[in-house]
């Protein structure tokens, strides 16, 4: 990704907090999520961007599929986020957290309900899934994954916080997570809506589950 931001937009070379490692990019995503990622192409619109995500006047979307099935078509997720004492990746919604407990909230809507048999007899076994939106109030690191896994819930493949319940179906290879809408004010002040559709292979898993 950085490589090719600064073959098409060298002028990004120098932007940034640590242009050396994220050249005008504003924003994170977790290692493995796919969506909509800002970069800016001089200082000055960086610190334009990065103001808006500090003061949570950005709106941010995102797909998810979580294991089982979320009972409530709406839901709010407030538990504040902080690190593992026994594993340094991971962050934790619970008092066994180490450290500052960081605010979280996370809002979400049901999308889809999928119960997938895996046998032809009327006795076979099942596993359910939820697809929903998700709307980060916060951007606490990998603050969605740990507010599903906290829940009872975590992202469908994740191998980080998916325990001992994950599944992976359809041959995925990473979480289901995927950043498809932002909205915020350009330095020009224009208001921007950008969406990005989900990459080939969580649509693959989605397909297939629909077809059970």
């Amino acid at each position: 990704m950085t490589d090719w931001l600064t073959e098409k937009f060298p002028e990004i070379k120098k932007v940034g907090d640590e242009p050396e490692l994220r050249p005008g990019i504003v924003h994170r995503l977790d290692k493995d999520t796919s969506g909509v990622l800002v970069a800016a192409r001089n200082q000055n619109a960086f610190e334009f961007l990065k103001n808006q995500f500090q003061n949570r006047n950005i709106v941010k979307k995102y797909l998810a599929l979580v294991e089982g099935n979320l009972k409530t078509d709406k839901g709010t997720i407030d538990l504040p986020i902080g690190r593992s004492k026994i594993d340094f990746r991971k962050k934790l919604a619970s008092e066994k957290a180490k450290g500052e407990l960081r605010e979280a909230v996370t809002e979400y809507k049901v999308l889809e309900r999928f119960n997938v048999q895996h046998s032809m007899s009327n006795i076979g076994s099942y596993t359910l899934y939820t697809l929903v939106e998700v709307y980060p109030k916060t951007g606490r690191t990998h603050q969605i994954r740990v507010h599903f896994k906290a829940i009872g819930h975590p992202i469908v493949c994740d191998s980080l916080y998916g325990g001992k319940r994950m599944t992976c179906p359809y041959g995925l290879k990473h979480h289901f997570l995927h950043a498809n809408f932002l909205e915020f004010v350009s330095p020009s002040g224009a208001r921007l809506k950008l969406e990005a559709d989900l990459p080939e292979d969580l649509s693959e898993v989605l397909e297939g589950l629909r077809k059970k």
